[in-house]
């Protein structure tokens, strides 16, 4: 979260930004789900808690794919794709490579948060790649306790720290603060 805080201010403050990615033939044909996104990591007292909110763009799907975080006044802040076995960061400060996306999304938002399960959590359903359980206003899955109301979602993670990550798909009438 550090990093998108970060990268948020930088990009306020009028700094470098990355080049959108032209839309070809290729990207047209993914899946895409778009909207607006906010992470909050819980503090304690040791450490403050953390927060940012970003414009997105999810590509693809858990095995291949990109997700793009726009500053709300246009800017891209972050892109991040992966494939099997690599996942990238870019950022106005270069790119990085990680094994996979927990390693990446821990590094860019200080707590690991699963982008792979995020394609089926924002369509209010389970991940199938892992168990879930049902719960009165959603499920439970990986640790998260999710609670889709399309086109919003809640999802909080259960261990501390706990992180909550909400999202508004593009079009639907709900805000998230």
């Amino acid at each position: 979260m550090r990093a998108i805080v970060l990268s948020l201010a930088l990009a306020l403050a009028g700094c470098a930004q990355l080049p959108k990615t032209p839309t070809d033939g290729a990207t047209a044909a993914q899946a895409r789900l778009g909207g607006r996104i906010s992470v909050t990591v819980a503090g304690d007292v040791h450490n403050r808690g953390t927060g940012g909110a970003a414009s997105f763009e999810l590509f693809g799907g858990p095995e291949a794919g990109r997700l793009e975080l726009t500053s709300p006044l246009g800017p891209l802040l972050a892109r991040a794709s992966w494939q099997p076995g690599r996942a990238t960061l870019q950022t106005p400060d270069g790119e990085r490579q990680f094994d996979d996306l927990d390693a990446l999304t821990r590094e860019m938002l200080g707590e690991a948060v699963p982008v792979a399960a995020l394609f089926d959590w924002l369509q209010a359903r389970p991940w199938p790649a892992a168990p879930h359980q049902k719960t009165a206003n959603g499920f439970e899955q990986l640790g998260w306790r999710i609670e889709p109301k399309l086109p919003a979602l809640v999802a909080t993670r259960l261990a501390a720290p706990v992180v909550t990550l909400r999202a508004k798909l593009d079009g639907g009438d709900e805000s998230i603060p």
